[in-house]
């Protein structure tokens, strides 16, 4: 056996239909487009999510609640994060580019620390937010803040 004389199973590759050649082929002369109508013309598609007058399924599902399109996502990094990162690579301070160098956000993030965990190190943290008990706690370290 060679690659030359591989075979699809039998029966599991079937010839297209093709349409408009002719009356002797079955699918000439409408060419399965039927009669008249914006469907039988060239160029015809219908519209995203159209469903042949029948209530669309982006209409019939409920909508509720407020999408605030002005909001801030921010990526949130805890405190025992930064602990980690400080005793694992001797850091003595953390900015973005640290955080991005070592995978933990990406380059369009915006980074706000949060207080879980404990921060035992004095360490210098730039980021774009910080929640009050994160700053504290740095504070309380022996640490700095700075807002980017």
């Amino acid at each position: 056996m060679n690659l030359s004389s591989l075979k699809p199973a039998k029966g599991s590759v079937k010839n297209r239909k093709r349409i408009g050649r002719g009356q002797g082929s079955g699918r000439g002369g409408t060419s399965t487009r039927g009669h008249k109508g914006a469907g039988s013309r060239s160029g015809h598609s219908t519209k995203i999510g159209f469903e042949g007058g029948q209530m669309p399924l982006q209409r019939r599902v409920p909508k509720f609640g407020f999408k605030n399109m002005n909001r801030v996502e921010y990526k949130g990094i805890n405190l025992d994060v930064l602990q980690e990162l400080v005793t694992k690579h001797n850091l003595t301070a953390i900015d973005f580019d640290t955080l991005k160098d070592h995978g933990l956000v990406a380059k369009k993030d915006l980074v706000k620390i949060l207080g879980r965990g404990e921060l035992t190190t004095k360490v210098e943290v730039k980021a774009h937010a910080f929640s009050a008990s994160a700053q504290k706690a740095i504070e309380a370290a022996g640490g700095s803040i700075e807002k980017l």
